[in-house]
C-alpha cells in the first residue's frame, strides 16, 4: 500500500463476519506510531473487520491510516487503560494489545473471549503468551516485533499515511505546533514567539496550530512574534484533522516538540525539527533522514527516559536547545517533494 491510496470509507458493523480488535486507546501520535503495526494487521487479515479501540476524537485520524475500518470509543485519563469496551456481537476472531505491557491491558481484552490474543508477556498474566518487553525500543519496533512473534510479517518504516484530498488553509506555510500534553515537553512560549518572529521578518508564511485549549498559549506567542490572529488555528476545538494533515502535508516545514504534530509530519513525509526533553529521540522520533531534524541535549550518563515525560515543568534538556539552533536546523531543511509547498 502506497502513501498515496485513498483512506478506507469507514464500514458498517459486520457483526456476523470476523473482526479484529486493536487496543491502542491513546492519543494522535500514539495512532500514528501503530501506523506500521496496523498496517501488517490489515495484510494478513483482509477479510476481516479491523476496529480499533481508541478516543471519538480520533475517528478521523483512524480512517485516514487507510488500515482502520471502524473505531470504537475507548479511553481514560492519561495513559491509563479504558474500564471497559463497549464490544457487541461475538467475540473478536483476534485481538491484540498495542496499548501497553500489564495485566490491565491484557485482562480487558482477555474478557471479551477472542478466539487469538497477542499481547507482551507479563509474570501478571502468565496464561497468555508473547515475547518478552524491551523498555529500550523505539515505539515503532515495539509493535512490529510483537506481531513478528506470532508470524505476521511487520515493517516498522511502513508509516506513511495517504496524502489528504483537501486543501491546505496555508500552503506553503512554517507550521510551529508549541503544545504537548505535559509540561515538561513543552519547550517555552518566548522562544517559540523568539523563533516565530524571525521567520516571519525573514519573509516566511508562518502558522500556529493549537489543539483545544491551547488557544491562549498559541496567541500570545503569534502577539508577541508580531504575527496576525489569524495566524493561530485551532484553539478552542481541535483542528478537524482533515484540515490539519492538509495543513502539514502541504507545508514548509513543521517545528514541533515530542507530541502528535510531530508523527503526522513523519507520517506526511514533511519536512520538520522536532525538539525533545525527557525521552529520547531514539524512543519516539522520526526515522533517520535529511529530511527531519531531531535536537536533544543528554547530559553525561543520561538513559533513554532521562526525565519526566508528564514532569509539570519544562524538563532541562528541552531548556539546553537554543533559539539559534532551531533557526539553523530549520534552514538546513531540504525542500518540501510536492511543488503546491513552495512559500507563496
Amino acid at each position: 500500500m502506497t502513501a498515496h491510496q485513498p483512506p478506507r470509507t469507514p464500514q458498517p458493523p459486520q457483526p456476523y463476519g470476523p473482526r479484529l480488535l486493536v487496543l491502542r486507546a491513546l492519543g494522535l501520535g500514539d495512532l500514528l506510531t501503530a501506523v506500521p503495526a496496523l498496517r501488517a494487521l490489515r495484510r494478513a487479515h483482509p477479510g476481516h473487520t479491523l476496529v480499533l479501540a481508541a478516543p471519538a476524537r480520533l475517528a478521523q485520524a483512524a480512517a485516514a491510516t487507510a488500515a482502520v475500518d471502524q473505531l470504537l470509543p475507548a479511553q481514560a485519563p492519561g495513559r491509563a487503560v479504558p474500564a471497559r469496551l463497549d464490544w457487541t456481537g461475538p467475540p473478536p476472531d483476534l485481538a491484540v494489545d498495542l496499548h501497553g505491557n500489564g495485566p490491565p491491558s491484557h485482562l480487558l481484552l482477555h474478557a471479551l473471549g477472542p478466539r487469538r490474543l497477542y499481547a507482551y508477556a507479563h509474570p501478571g498474566t502468565p496464561h497468555l503468551p508473547g515475547p518478552a518487553w524491551q523498555e529500550d525500543e523505539h515505539e515503532r519496533a515495539r509493535w512490529c516485533r510483537l506481531l513478528r512473534w506470532y508470524g505476521t510479517p511487520a515493517d516498522p518504516a511502513d508509516l506513511r499515511i495517504p496524502l489528504p484530498e483537501g486543501p491546505s488553509p496555508a500552503p506553503g506555510a512554517l507550521v510551529i505546533h508549541p503544545g504537548a500534553d505535559a509540561p515538561a515537553r513543552r519547550w517555552p512560549p518566548g522562544r517559540f514567539a523568539t523563533v516565530a518572529r524571525a521567520l516571519h521578518r525573514a519573509g516566511h508564511r508562518v502558522v500556529l496550530t493549537a489543539g483545544a485549549g491551547e488557544g491562549p498559549l498559541a496567541h500570545r506567542i503569534a502577539a508577541e512574534a508580531g504575527l496576525p490572529a489569524t495566524a493561530v488555528l485551532g484553539g478552542t476545538t481541535d483542528l478537524p484533522f482533515p484540515r490539519l494533515a492538509a495543513l502539514v502535508a502541504h507545508a514548509r516545514a513543521v517545528l514541533v516538540g515530542d507530541t502528535g504534530l510531530a508523527h503526522l509530519a513523519t507520517a506526511l513525509d514533511t519536512p520538520s525539527v522536532v525538539l525533545f526533553g525527557p525521552v529520547a529521540p531514539r524512543l519516539w522520533g522520526p526515522p533517520q533522514s535529511p529530511r527531519h531534524h531531531v535536537l536533544w541535549h543528554p547530559g553525561p550518563g543520561d538513559t533513554a527516559r532521562p526525565g519526566d515525560a508528564h514532569g509539570p515543568a519544562p524538563d532541562p534538556r528541552l531548556l539546553r536547545i537554543t533559539c539559534q539552533e532551531v533557526l539553523t536546523a530549520l534552514d538546513r531543511l531540504p525542500a518540501p517533494h510536492r511543488a503546491a509547498e513552495t512559500v507563496p
